[in-house]
C-alpha cells in the first residue's frame, strides 16, 4: 500500500485522522511556527561546523483538486491552483551529512504580478524569499563556525550579496545575469577571456529521463567587481561588490545541455584547490532536488493530499518537508558512511524503544544482525528499513525512500503505543 501524506495516513481509524484534520485547520497552528520549531533543533547539531545552507523552491500543483481546495492562488503556469515551498537544507561541509532543515517558507500567489513589479522594493517581490531564506539560515545556524548559503540562478540577486555576507556567512550562487563590471566590461565576456586553470572529469548524476554520465570540463576562476544594477531597489546598497567567480564549462559542445556553471562566491578563490572546493560545495545541491522528489513522488506524494483549505495545506506541506528530510537522512545513512547520531532524526527518549525493536527484528545469523554502531544514525536506518519491509540481507537492493517512508510510518505508530506503556487505566 502506498503511504502518502494524506489524512488517512495520519491515523489508524476515522477518529484519529479527523483529529489530525482539525489540528491542521487550527488557526493557532501555522506553517511558519512548524518550520521555526524544526530549525531550532539544529543548534546543537551544527555547533562548530561549517554548514552548507542549500535553498531552492518547488511548486505543488493541485490541478486535480481544483474544485475542492479553497484559498489557493495560481501556480507557475498561471492557471492551476498551487502553492510554493522554499526550504533551506543544512549539510555538514566536512562529512556531507544531512543535518536537517534550517528554514522553510510556504506561500500561494494572490494573482498575476503587477505592471510595476520590476520597480517594487525587493521586500515586495517573490524573489525576496532568497534573502529571507539566507537570513533565516544565519539565525538558525548561529552556533556553526561558518555558513555558506548556496542557491541556483534565481538567487543571483544583488541585494542578497550586499546584505547577507559577514565574517562567518558566505554566499555561493550560480550566476544568471551578465552583470556590468566597474571597468565598463560585462561579467560573461571577462570570464571567457580568462585562461583555463584546470581540466577534470566531472561525474554528472542521473536525473529523471537522463542517465548518469562523465563530463570533461575546464575550470577558470578569478576576481570580479560588479556594479550596483540600475534596477536595484535598495538605494542604500553598496555601489559595487567584489566577488570571486568559478566557471565550469564542458569541453564537448555536442552534448545535449552541456555543463556550464558560473559560480559567484564571497569565498576566497586563488588556487585550483579552492576553485574545486567551490564546485564540490555547489554540487551538494542534489540534496535539495532529492528532497523535492521524496516529498512528491518517492514516498510522500504530497500533491495527492485530501486537505481542502489552503492554510491547512501549508501546515501539511511543512510537516511533509520535515518528514521527507528525515527519510533522506535515513537513506543517506543506510551504508554506515555517515558518522552522525540517531538523535539527528529521533528523540533521545525513543532510543530504548528502538533497542527493543532491534531485538525483535534481528535474526539468528550474523548476516541478519544490525552491524552498525549502537545509537548511530546508520543503526537507526537499519531498524527503520526493516520495519519498512527490507530483509536486512546485503544481497538485497538497499532500502530507498519508499521503504524508509513505510518503515517511518510504522515506527511512528509504534511510538504512540510505547509512550502509553506506563499509563494506568482503571
Amino acid at each position: 500500500e502506498r503511504v502518502t501524506v494524506n489524512l488517512r495516513a495520519a491515523g489508524d481509524c476515522r477518529a484519529e485522522w479527523v483529529g489530525f484534520s482539525r489540528w491542521l485547520n487550527n488557526p493557532s497552528v501555522t506553517a511558519e511556527e512548524i518550520a521555526v520549531h524544526s530549525a531550532e533543533a539544529l543548534s546543537e547539531r551544527v555547533a562548530g561546523l561549517h554548514v552548507l545552507a542549500i535553498q531552492d523552491t518547488t511548486e505543488l500543483n493541485y490541478a486535480k483538486h481544483a474544485g475542492r481546495i479553497r484559498g489557493l492562488g495560481p501556480s507557475g503556469n498561471g492557471r492551476d491552483p498551487g502553492l510554493f515551498v522554499h526550504p533551506v537544507l543544512a549539510i555538514d561541509a566536512g562529512s556531507r551529512a544531512l543535518l536537517g532543515l534550517a528554514g522553510m517558507q510556504i506561500w500561494t500567489r494572490e494573482g498575476p504580478a503587477s505592471a510595476n513589479y520590476r520597480s517594487q522594493p525587493i521586500e515586495d517581490k517573490e524573489s525576496h524569499r532568497w534573502i529571507k531564506g539566507a537570513a533565516g539560515a544565519k539565525s538558525a545556524l548561529a552556533s556553526a563556525a561558518m555558513v555558506t548559503v548556496i542557491g541556483d540562478r534565481e538567487s543571483d540577486i544583488y541585494e542578497e550579496f550586499d546584505r547577507i555576507p559577514d565574517g562567518r556567512t558566505h554566499l555561493l550562487t550560480r550566476a544568471c545575469r551578465d552583470r556590468a563590471l566597474v571597468d565598463g566590461s560585462r561579467l560573461f565576456d571577462v570570464t571567457e577571456g580568462w585562461p583555463v586553470r584546470h581540466r577534470f572529469a566531472l561525474e554528472v548524476r542521473a536525473q529523471p529521463g537522463r542517465p548518469a554520465r562523465t563530463a570533461d570540463v575546464a575550470v577558470r576562476f578569478g576576481e570580479v567587481t560588479i556594479k550596483r544594477p540600475a534596477n536595484c531597489s535598495d538605494p542604500a546598497a553598496a555601489p559595487q561588490l567584489t566577488l570571486r567567480l568559478v566557471e565550469v564549462k564542458e569541453l564537448d559542445p555536442a552534448v545535449e545541455e552541456p555543463i556550464h556553471w558560473r559560480l559567484l562566491t564571497t569565498h576566497a578563490v586563488v588556487t585550483v584547490a579552492q576553485a574545486l572546493q567551490i564546485v564540490t560545495w555547489y554540487r551538494e545541491r542534489w540534496h535539495i532536488e532529492q528532497l523535492f522528489r521524496t516529498s512528491k513522488s518517492q514516498g510522500l506524494d504530497l500533491e495527492s493530499s485530501q486537505v481542502e483549505a489552503a492554510e491547512a495545506l501549508f501546515n501539511l506541506a511543512a510537516i511533509a518537508m520535515i518528514a521527507a528530510t528525515k527519510i533522506m537522512q535515513l537513506v543517506l545513512a543506510r551504508d554506515g558512511t555517515v558518522d552522525r547520531p540517531a538523535t539527528d532524526v529521533v528523540a533521545a527518549d525513543q532510543l530504548p524503544m528502538l533497542e527493543a525493536l532491534q531485538a525483535r527484528l534481528e535474526g539468528k545469523t550474523a548476516k541478519q544482525k544490525n552491524q552498525h554502531a549502537r545509537h548511530s544514525i546508520a543503526w537507526l536506518a537499519w531498524i527503520i528499513a526493516r520495519l519498512g519491509g527490507w530483509t536486512g540481507y546485503a544481497s538485497e537492493r538497499p532500502p530507498g525512500p519508499i521503504t524508509m517512508r513505510r518503515g517511518w510510518y510504522r515506527f511512528e505508530q509504534m511510538a504512540q503505543g510505547w509512550n502509553l506503556r506506563n499509563v494506568c487505566t482503571p
